[in-house]
């Protein structure tokens, strides 16, 4: 049996839990800080009210600590973990996953799961923030502390490896289990392609021989959507008309990305706003390249998973988390230095004939088929077999 403990269900990890259950037959309860996500919030960045439309908690035991009906967390940072250390011990798992560090929900969770195993899965990295030389010593050292404490560590990809390697965890520690998101949540193959990509192409405007670059995310600072419209703007006229971009997603910079789009030379560009999980695969099929440019915090940024499955290959900065697992320069993308508009109009003429081509297709998705849900899940499960 094993237990995890989340601040609240996220679509990324559900399907986790429900395949171990499910599928490997392994009784998997995850303790839930919060229902926030399920019922309903606002989520600042995007700016927008929302609850996910997928089902995230059916298939395995999920018990909510508080509710937001009841003066729960409703946000990441203000969720609590009231009553965890007793419906541990009264459960007595073989092993409790924990899932971050970065909160009180989660430093509550560690301490509530003392004198049991624990496993230890997160966005772990050091490459996402940039910090001064006494906070990465004081960071270092809480997290030598916390490591030690854990019986697995489950990387989620080539940083997440490097990160635990370099504070010292030794190998036959860690374990993997990459990040990843559910396939059947997405209709992302290429008879689906066939399907939606020329009713949105034409809601779009778009002539036949033209490219879409797409920005799905919140728009915010450090996710430099901004950057997409600057490089386009570089590029020669002749691409530069034959060019159009989709930001999918809304927050603070709305408002200066629609001046920046029709300052000359302009830039055609759709501002589709927030879209749910079943609602995607439109857009990703009707798009011929994912732009993810964040400057910071970008841990993983699983938007590149999701463009993969759908065959459409992606132009990331090298902030983003996932560029040494998921961007073979030249197949499924390209990287470009962070901040650097010529960079990435250089990434964008140097990957144009690749776009649109069935090859480029069939690499990407054969890239992502190995950062699955299944393959998440095995890893898991081989950590609790080798206890």
């Amino acid at each position: 049996m094993l237990a995890v403990t989340e601040t609240h269900p996220v679509q990324y990890r559900a399907p986790v839990y429900r395949y171990l259950q499910q599928q490997l037959g392994i009784p998997v309860t995850v303790f839930y800080g919060s229902d926030f996500s399920v019922v309903g919030y606002r989520d600042r960045e995007f700016g927008a009210e929302f609850a996910w439309d997928v089902d995230l908690t059916s298939g395995y035991e999920a018990v909510f600590l508080t509710t937001a009906a009841q003066g729960g967390g409703q946000s990441y940072e203000t969720v609590r973990a009231p009553g965890l250390r007793s419906r541990l011990q009264a459960l007595r798992p073989q092993a409790v996953l924990l899932t971050g560090y970065d909160t009180v929900f989660h430093r509550q969770a560690f301490w509530a799961s003392r004198g049991l195993t624990r496993f230890f899965r997160a966005e772990t990295t050091d490459v996402a923030l940039t910090r001064s030389p006494l906070k990465s010593w004081l960071r270092d050292g809480a997290l030598r502390f916390l490591y030690s404490q854990c019986t697995k560590l489950l990387y989620i990809g080539e940083n997440s490896y490097r990160h635990y390697r370099r504070l010292g965890c030794p190998a036959s520690k860690l374990g993997r289990s990459p990040y990843a998101v559910h396939g059947d949540s997405f209709a992302g193959s290429e008879a689906d392609r066939e399907r939606l990509r020329p009713a949105i192409r034409r809601e779009w405007g778009v002539n036949e021989g033209d490219r879409v670059l797409l920005f799905a995310g919140k728009l915010q600072p450090r996710k430099r959507p901004d950057l997409i419209l600057q490089a386009a703007k570089l590029l020669p006229a002749a691409q530069r008309d034959r060019l159009g971009v989709v930001f999918l997603g809304s927050g603070d910079l709305t408002a200066s990305l629609r001046e920046l789009a029709a300052a000359d030379p302009p830039i055609r560009t759709v501002f589709a706003g927030f879209q749910n999980q079943q609602h995607l695969s439109r857009f990703y099929h009707g798009a011929d390249a994912l732009v993810l440019p964040s400057q910071v915090q970008e841990t993983w940024g699983l938007v590149v998973n999701e463009a993969l499955v759908h065959g459409v290959p992606c132009l990331v900065s090298e902030q983003v988390g996932c560029a040494p697992d998921l961007i073979v320069p030249g197949v499924t993308g390209l990287t470009f230095p962070a901040n650097q508009a010529g960079a990435l109009a250089q990434a964008i003429a140097q990957i144009w004939p690749l776009l649109d081509a069935p090859a480029t297709r069939v690499a990407c998705r054969a890239q992502v088929a190995n950062y699955s849900i299944a393959t998440a899940a095995i890893g898991i499960a081989q950590a609790l077999a080798d206890l």
